[in-house]
């Protein structure tokens, strides 16, 4: 699993989460696969077990994971990739937006613009 974190000035928990999220919406992560322990990615990103936990902690809230004792954290059956067509449009929006030189935020900023306006 992949994870990177930035100094774009969002929290590492959210950052985590949100790459994590991804990673199962997008189909990378599928329901049932087994997450790195907590110890073991937090190492492999050089933070504190706690914030790596908080995250976890977050996405089994919001049911996207189970963590069982012995068994360890696993995609939830719950966690379900999105549509093709919604993939699709987002690779493209990336692309154009790399090519473009639009940075990350402000691709954010306009993505949530239009969402709110449609």
């Amino acid at each position: 699993m992949i994870i990177t974190l930035t100094e774009s000035g969002t929290p590492i928990v959210d950052q985590i989460r949100d790459q994590i999220l991804g990673l199962i919406t997008s189909g990378l992560l599928s329901a049932g696969q087994k997450l790195p322990s907590v110890r073991q990615l937090a190492n492999d990103l050089g933070i504190a077990p706690g914030t790596v936990a908080k995250a976890y902690t977050a996405l089994e809230g919001e049911g996207f994971l189970v963590t069982r004792i012995g068994s360890g954290t696993r995609v939830s059956a719950n966690g379900s990739a999105t549509p093709g067509a919604v993939l699709s449009a987002a690779t493209h929006l990336v692309k154009t937006s790399k090519s473009e030189a639009v940075e990350l935020d402000e691709t954010i900023r306009i993505l949530r613009a239009i969402w709110s306006t449609s």
